[in-house]
């Protein structure tokens, strides 16, 4: 859950939808269907979190149920996970290791590592399903290291044409 989270930018509420009709891992992607604004769309699975899935779902108690993610244990066992259990164990992990995290920060994570991979904010913009380009730009925090990175690639590029300028001239 977590992994799709990180990696695949979906929103809590997406992944406790995720079907396994939804879920095309040969081609390592996955639907979204009906995701915020009742927009559809289609999310590209990394490898680590493709890993992560197919070892889930070797694990994944047998269940008529057509949603991904399982309640394990309890009265509730084999029923699908609620958005409010998928942020409840979160919230169990985290402060078993002593981190501050929510399952929105993990989303907000995905996009800002694209970005200083030097993804197009417009990439993002579609992977994420935003309508507006602002609000993909409020989710990506360009990191330092970007800003570095595009300062010297941009001077160097200012320096090549500053010194063909001065031969011509000359």
């Amino acid at each position: 859950m977590f992994m799709l989270m990180l990696r695949c930018g979906l929103r809590v509420d997406e992944v406790a939808k995720l079907t396994l009709a939804a879920l095309d891992l040969p081609r390592l992607q996955l639907f979204v269907y009906e995701g915020k604004g009742l927009k559809d769309r289609v999310v590209y699975v990394s490898h680590d979190a493709h890993h992560a899935l197919i070892e889930y779902l070797n694990v994944r108690p047998h269940s008529r149920a057509r949603r991904v993610f399982l309640v394990e244990k309890g009265r509730c066992a084999g029923n699908p996970m609620s958005v409010r259990g998928i942020q409840k164990r979160m919230e169990h992990y985290a402060h078993k290791v002593g981190m501050k995290v929510s399952c929105h920060q993990l989303r907000h994570t995905m996009a800002t590592q694209l970005l200083n991979a030097d993804a197009d904010l417009v990439t993002i913009q579609d992977l994420l399903g935003h309508t507006r380009i602002k609000t993909t730009q409020r989710y990506c925090r360009v990191s330092n290291l970007k800003v570095q990175r595009d300062y010297y690639i941009a001077m160097e590029e200012v320096m090549r044409r500053t010194s063909s300028e001065k031969r011509i001239m000359a």
